[in-house]
């Protein structure tokens, strides 16, 4: 397969477009991810780009690539970030845009789209579904299909991100960036190695859906917390740039990029969504290592979290590190009784999150009640102070978990 070649001055046309419009993202320090790995870390933050993530930079290029023939619009099927930067896009540029969605995606990227100005037709039960209605509508109105990966354009574009690098790091040796269809990955290492070949980038999938790793998804829908980068098939244009200009890929599983999330919640103050946070994974899972000299910088190429998934992400972290107690106590059907037992709780210092009654499947005497109660503590030891002091006040509490 002959490689595509894309030039420095490409990467310069696609950053004179963006001028105005895709921001210079910050690159900030992480103490916490550069203790734990014990390298120099920090974080490229395209969480906060224009539309919450990279892809303005390739829709931007994209569009002003086409000139006259995106007089009739652009479309794209997508469910997700690339819409909505093609969208954005298209308003800064004055063209149409008109976005295919499966049925069922998320409603508060369909109204981001809206808000730009993009006009949106929802069918189809599959991505795959959708981008083929974007096709045909292509074809059939003379528009043109604007791919969110596969296009030299939005590579160059999405280029613009390493040339950004080399600005503000001068010491900079490796890089780790989330891995999908291969466009930001790809146009990064070109940019970086076309000024230092010794640079080092290295791909991040996830478990759930990695072809470049040879990990293909099965069949039907993905699900994984990096929906962004589950991407089933390479391009024909990127997987000859990314088979040459990375340097590694690594594979992350669902557990570490939960984790990642949270810890750049928590320690860094950054809203990242799965598909952005797998290069944290990577790292806090050992799958890559920070450089033995300068720095490495770990890209955060989104930010648009589904609301949804939070309350599981924040619930589960506090699972594992023990700040949630489930008890189970059996107290005198009586007045008086289930407060005193909370007020035992209280007295101790943990935080009452929802307690219900428990009669049924339960052995329990005539003038008994059970109840069950979740605890929010500050960690193991704390839990097991508190179910002392409700034992040692003559009440029959056993632990039933952590959650």
């Amino acid at each position: 397969m002959t490689r595509p070649q894309i030039q420095p001055s490409d990467i310069d046309r696609a950053a004179a477009v963006g001028e105005g419009v895709v921001k210079h993202t910050p690159v900030t320090t992480s103490a916490a991810l550069s203790d734990r790995a014990g390298g120099q870390i920090v974080l490229k933050a395209e969480n906060l780009q224009r539309t919450g993530s990279f892809k303005i930079r390739g829709a931007m290029s994209k569009i002003a690539s086409l000139g006259d023939r995106a007089a009739n619009g652009v479309t794209a099927g997508s469910a997700g970030n690339h819409a909505q930067a093609l969208a954005f896009a298209a308003r800064h540029a004055g063209v149409r845009c008109e976005i295919f969605v499966p049925t069922g995606a998320p409603i508060s990227k369909m109204e981001a789209c809206r808000a730009y100005g993009a006009t949106l037709v929802e069918g189809g039960d599959s991505l795959d579904e959708a981008v083929q209605a974007a096709r045909e509508r292509a074809d059939t109105a003379d528009m043109e299909f604007c791919h969110p990966y596969d296009d030299l354009a939005v590579v160059a574009g999405q280029a613009t991100m390493g040339r950004e690098l080399l600005v503000d790091l001068p010491e900079l040796r490796r890089v780790v960036i989330p891995l999908g269809g291969g466009g930001l990955a790809s146009g990064t290492a070109i940019a970086l190695k076309q000024h230092d070949p010794t640079i080092q980038v290295i791909g991040v999938q996830v478990a759930a859906c990695a072809p470049y790793a040879n990990q293909p998804a099965s069949a039907g829908p993905v699900v994984t917390l990096a929906d962004g980068i589950a991407v089933k098939r390479p391009g024909e244009i990127t997987r000859p740039l990314v088979e040459h200009w990375l340097d590694d890929i690594v594979v992350v599983e669902e557990d570490a990029v939960a984790d990642a999330m949270i810890l750049l919640m928590e320690r860094a103050k950054l809203y990242v969504e799965g598909a952005g946070a797998v290069g944290v994974a990577a790292l806090l899972s050992e799958r890559v290592a920070p450089a033995r000299s300068g720095i490495t910088c770990i890209v955060l190429s989104g930010g648009n979290v589904d609301l949804g998934v939070v309350p599981g992400l924040i619930r589960r972290h506090e699972t594992k590190s023990g700040r949630r107690l489930i008890v189970f106590a059996r107290i005198s059907d009586r007045p008086g009784g289930l407060a005193r037992l909370l007020a035992i709780f209280a007295d101790n210092g943990a935080n009452l999150i929802e307690v219900e009654h428990v009669r049924e499947g339960v052995d329990l005497h005539v003038r008994e009640t059970g109840v069950q109660a979740v605890l929010e503590v500050r960690g193991p030891g704390h839990g097991t102070a508190v179910l002392q002091a409700a034992r040692a006040a003559g009440y029959d509490v056993q632990e039933m978990g952590h959650r």
